[in-house]
């Protein structure tokens, strides 16, 4: 009997110290992890209000339910994201809710050009257009889901934004896309997050991206050459805020 409580208490200590191994590592790969993860565009309180702000600048309402939002869509305030040899959706977005305001849509569709130009790979859009009903779902799932009211509220809810999908991405590919958007968003025509627990780049665009948009064109330049213009000038220029 003492050889059996020998044995059974030699084989409790060798499990308690093979838990507390794993429990170390795990906290160790946690650490790792974050000190891994330093976007360049963190999100912020600070980015939340100035994303409201641009929403209250240009008087935009927050889509409270599906008849808003179908009214939108009928007097063209909202307009269509296309799938195409540039961009895809995630197949769990509703159809319904693949729309977003016209400057936005121009941005993604400059941008999925230019990404496709340089890697040949489409862009992934998993979120556009929300409503406040949609939002008060989503938050129930997640709880680092911005509100749906208040000087914070999801800038989703006025159809400015889009999510693209970062996961997948390989380092140059995210490099390049933070290379991309910096300029604009030093310009103040986006503002973008990287968020980590969905693994998204989170843009809320500018109406003033049509009118710079519009003046590279009228002073001679394709889409792809501003674009090429603005990556360029971020590389040389370095990733400092």
């Amino acid at each position: 009997m003492l050889l059996t409580m020998a044995v059974c208490g030699e084989a409790f200590g060798l499990h308690h110290n093979l838990v507390r191994r794993q429990q170390k590592t795990g906290i160790r790969r946690a650490h790792l992890r974050r000190l891994h993860w330093n976007p360049l565009f963190r999100p912020s309180r600070d980015s939340l209000l100035r994303q409201n702000e641009e929403i209250d600048r240009l008087e935009l309402p927050r889509i409270q339910d599906d008849d808003e939002l179908q009214n939108l869509k009928a007097s063209e305030d909202l307009v269509p994201i296309f799938s195409n040899q540039f961009l895809r959706f995630d197949p769990r977005l509703d159809p319904d809710r693949r729309y977003c305001r016209p400057w936005t849509r121009e941005f993604l569709e400059d941008l999925s050009q230019a990404y496709y130009k340089e890697f040949r790979k489409q862009i992934q859009v998993n979120s556009a257009v929300r409503t406040v009903k949609i939002q008060k779902k989503l938050r129930r799932h997640n709880r680092n889901a911005a509100p749906e009211v208040g000087e914070t509220a999801s800038s989703h809810l006025a159809g400015v934004t889009v999510d693209i999908q970062r996961r997948g991405m390989s380092r140059q590919q995210i490099k390049w896309m933070q290379q991309y958007m910096l300029p604009l968003k030093n310009l103040g025509l986006i503002e973008p997050e990287e968020e980590r627990r969905q693994w998204v780049f989170h843009v809320m665009v500018s109406d003033r991206y049509t009118d710079w948009r519009e003046s590279r064109m009228l002073a001679g330049e394709s889409p792809e050459q501003a674009e090429t213009e603005v990556i360029s000038g971020a590389a040389a220029g370095g990733n400092s805020q």
